[in-house]
């Protein structure tokens, strides 16, 4: 579902005109090909439409370098231990090598790199960004702005920064939270525990949320924070059964988090799901399906949200995106 459904898309257009993507894109963007019937009707569903292209993007479509910077926010310890970068890179490079582009990575290790992603960003070696895992005190954003390219966001922003309008691509953190604690409230469990992420980042925030929305009169005790990986949840895992040693279910932020915490479990000798139910958020196959006991958890479309990134960049859409999440039952709940 789009964040502004209201401001019509090029696909719109298209559709209109009764041609493709590419040639409604063509002639908005001024490329030459085109027969002029078939511009006519171009330009007569653009004008009943109202539609007002991505100023910033559109130098994209007549792109100078055939390279477009992927810049992750995190050490590339993090990135390389983590599958959900994995997922994502690969969404990603699939629609840049179906456009002809070149992925050009660049991972922040700390404050230094900021200033060199900064500079490389300005220095023209690539026609737009698509930049993801932020986190709220990120100088990122502005540095990307101030670089003055045609960028895509991975996730919610949080920061505030003068890039309020970015476009983004996220999935349905907060829903996909709260279906997670209800359907172990479905269970009959009644004190359910929450790990957060990162609580620096907008996803962990959503979910987190989300958890708070849906669970009765939650119990500040019941939520630990994390950070996204297994040895976080076995940390915040510890910390929630000294607190409450009482708990029936736990919701991770993520399956790495959750991992850690079955692993927790299993050393204290709580059964899954049997004294308490585990259930996790990303469906990371090579996570999820691989834990002890195999682990319920949401589903978001990580590869997709890479795709569709590249796209939007590609295509010079203006509107963001969100994508519906949902629950993927297996044994741990």
């Amino acid at each position: 579902m789009t964040e502004t459904a209201s401001r019509p898309t090029l696909e719109a257009v298209a559709a209109r005109a009764g041609v493709s993507r590419a040639t409604a894109s063509r002639v908005v963007n001024g490329g030459d090909g085109v027969r002029e019937p078939l511009v006519e009707r171009v330009r007569q569903a653009v004008e009943e439409l109202g539609y007002v292209p991505n100023q910033a993007a559109r130098s994209l479509v007549t792109r100078r370098h055939d390279a477009v910077a992927v810049v992750i926010a995190e050490p590339e310890t993090r990135v390389f231990a983590d599958p959900f970068f994995a997922l994502q890179l690969r969404g990603i490079s699939k629609e840049l090598t179906a456009h002809d582009s070149q992925l050009v990575l660049l991972l922040t290790e700390g404050r230094d790199d900021h200033t060199r992603v900064g500079r490389y960003l300005a220095g023209g070696h690539v026609d737009g960004a698509l930049v993801f895992s932020l986190h709220l005190d990120d100088p990122l954003p502005g540095l990307v702005q101030r670089a003055g390219l045609p960028t895509v966001f991975g996730g919610r922003p949080g920061w505030s920064d003068g890039t309020r309008d970015a476009v983004y691509v996220d999935s349905d953190n907060r829903g996909g939270a709260g279906v997670a604690v209800r359907h172990l409230l479905g269970l009959g469990r009644t004190r359910v525990a929450h790990i957060t992420g990162a609580l620096d980042q907008t996803s962990a925030v959503d979910r987190l949320d989300g958890f708070r929305e849906a669970a009765p009169d939650p119990d500040p005790r019941l939520i630990a924070e994390g950070d996204f990986t297994p040895g976080g949840g076995e940390r915040a895992m510890r910390e929630l059964l000294e607190r409450r040693p009482d708990l029936d279910a736990v919701f991770a932020a993520n399956d790495l988090t959750a991992a850690g915490a079955l692993r927790v479990l299993r050393e204290c000798g709580r059964r899954v799901p049997e004294d308490v139910a585990v259930v996790g958020f990303d469906d990371m196959l090579p996570v999820a399906e691989q834990t002890d006991p195999a682990l319920t958890t949401v589903r978001q479309p990580i590869e997709e949200m890479g795709r569709l990134m590249a796209r939007l960049l590609v295509g010079g859409e203006a509107s963001s995106v969100v994508l519906p999440t949902t629950l993927v039952r297996r044994v741990s709940a």
